[in-house]
């Protein structure tokens, strides 16, 4: 798998607060077709990483590139059509669910594919929704859904998902998985997806990124990672979650 997405030594700063910094020196690869599951206690800036990883923040340290080009080569409209965030709380913008829908190609200039809208919808247990209903009517789990298959259709390099299930259903969030799934392994999409949700996190990851104490301690394959973490802290975020029930 080639490459896509590449951190070096990426850092935030704190606001006025000790310590003085969020997290640092955080170093990674990203390729295509991955499923990253990013794991860490409640106050890591995972959600914070994302943004910076999707460049609607800046870091204060390091340097990110696409594809080998840093991200100061790449236009920031570029660089966000091929590295999408998908915010836990969907935005829906004035107008209609189809107007919602089609926001992403009249932003870039591309033209809107209805069929591949159509069959991302159905997978989302969405076939029948009116698409002339308004965006802002709709229920929570129906913004999420509709939310998540405006970013599909932007069909980016990169999907960072953060809780983007957070507000659905048991089956709808089952369906989610396996749309998600399935667009990684067909379309070679990466995917780094923040989740409270530890089952979850071990069905759909195939890598974990781990963090606590302002950096990123662990990088490893799912597997090895849930069966015998290397750090002492991800060993006690494990028995803690387990102990819990949920993540914190």
């Amino acid at each position: 798998m080639s490459i896509q997405l590449s951190l070096q030594g990426i850092g935030k700063k704190r606001h006025g607060e000790s310590p003085a910094y969020l997290f640092r020196e955080i170093t990674a690869e990203v390729r295509s077709g991955q499923r990253i599951v990013l794991l860490g206690t409640s106050g890591q800036g995972k959600t914070t990483l994302l943004r910076i990883l999707s460049r609607l923040e800046k870091p204060d340290e390091g340097t990110l590139s696409l594809n080998g080009r840093p991200f100061l080569e790449w236009k920031p409209q570029e660089w966000r059509r091929r590295v999408c965030y998908v915010a836990q709380q969907p935005v829906m913008l004035t107008g209609t669910v189809e107007a919602n829908l089609r926001a992403v190609s009249e932003l870039h200039g591309a033209a809107f594919d209805k069929r591949l809208a159509e069959e991302c919808m159905a997978a989302l247990g969405l076939e029948s929704l009116d698409w002339s209903k308004q965006a802002a009517d709709l229920s929570g789990g129906e913004k999420q859904r509709t939310a998540l298959v405006r970013a599909l259709l932007l069909q980016s390099e990169v999907l960072l998902l953060d809780e983007v299930t957070a507000s659905l259903d048991p089956a709808s969030k089952r369906a989610a998985e396996r749309l998600l799934s399935d667009w990684a392994q067909k379309r070679g999409t990466a995917l780094i997806w923040i989740t409270h949700d530890l089952d979850q996190a071990a069905q759909v990851s195939d890598f974990i990124w781990f963090m606590d104490e302002g950096r990123l301690l662990e990088t490893a394959p799912a597997e090895e990672f849930f069966r015998e973490p290397s750090t002492r802290q991800a060993r006690s975020f494990i028995r803690r979650t387990d102990s819990e029930g949920s993540l914190l």
